[in-house]
């Protein structure tokens, strides 16, 4: 039988990707990183041995890391992440950050919609860092796979999750009438690639699910679609924050304006790149 040490330098060496194979053997030991570094000399067992040996295998044949560990980090949440839904991504994080801030600075009790929520990363980011008490959170998708995998994270953040609400159909179609015009926040990672888009990295289109991530009319469809709605059901002074394409900037603020909102803002992500768009009613 192998140690972990012995293990971690073959997954490395298959790999070539030091960080990577720490990953995985980390993740089919069931240690996280300080618990692994004590383990490095104990024997890995059988099952172990072919877990690791599965997951470089389809590493290896191109399948994202996050889908062949079956989970991965958002903000404060570990969560299930598998082809049904998006790889959460640095970018989102600041999405969430965005919507956090704004639904922090409503007084009393606050709602919060996540539109399109895929696995549930944003919206129970939200629910888990917001005041329990003073929160009510509705993850939306019109995906029944992906609303089974953020009913798994739902179930994952414990207490913290229940004042959230789960509801599928298509964008606003899956939220109940007597929300219009009361909403606080409005919170979306729509598909916004433009079908056909060359720049799109392989692993992504292969992989990820495609109702996840094209978009007609050069990827601004779903966006017109969340932003002319958003009026309907904003109260007054609600805020609309949106995942977006780093080129895509001018034309959701043109899409903003026509709606009527107001206090437009394009922010920047960490590569200095258009990416999260900002509105009020």
């Amino acid at each position: 039988m192998s140690t972990w040490r012995e293990v971690l330098a073959d997954t490395t060496a298959a790999l070539d990707h030091p960080h990577e194979a720490r990953f995985i053997c980390e993740h089919a030991a069931g240690l996280d990183a300080g618990e692994f570094a004590t383990s490095l000399d104990h024997l890995v067992t059988q099952r172990m041995g072919l877990h690791v040996h599965d997951m470089v295998r389809r590493r290896i044949a191109g399948e994202p890391l996050q889908y062949v560990m079956g989970r991965w980090a958002f903000r404060h949440l570990d969560v299930l992440v598998d082809p049904r839904v998006l790889i959460p991504r640095p970018e989102t994080e600041l999405v969430a950050e965005v919507a956090l801030h704004l639904a922090r600075e409503v007084s009393g009790h606050r709602t919060v919609v996540d539109l399109g929520t895929g696995s549930g990363v944003i919206g129970l980011s939200l629910a888990f860092e917001l005041p329990l008490e003073d929160t009510t959170v509705w993850l939306t998708d019109v995906s029944s796979d992906a609303l089974d995998v953020a009913r798994a994270n739902l179930a994952g953040i414990g207490r913290a999750g229940a004042n959230v609400r789960i509801s599928e159909g298509s964008w606003y179609e899956a939220l109940p009438t007597a929300l219009h015009e009361s909403v606080d926040v409005i919170v979306s990672n729509p598909p916004y690639i433009a079908i056909n888009d060359p720049d799109l990295a392989q692993e992504v289109a292969s992989f990820e699910p495609p109702l996840a991530l094209f978009a007609d009319e050069d990827g601004l469809a779903s966006l017109r679609t969340v932003v002319s709605q958003a009026p309907t059901w904003l109260r007054r002074g609600g805020a609309l924050v949106l995942e977006i394409g780093h080129r895509q900037g001018d034309a959701v603020r043109s899409l903003l304006n026509e709606a009527g909102l107001c206090s437009v803002e394009i922010r920047r992500d960490l590569a200095g790149r258009d990416r999260v768009a900002v509105a009020r009613r």
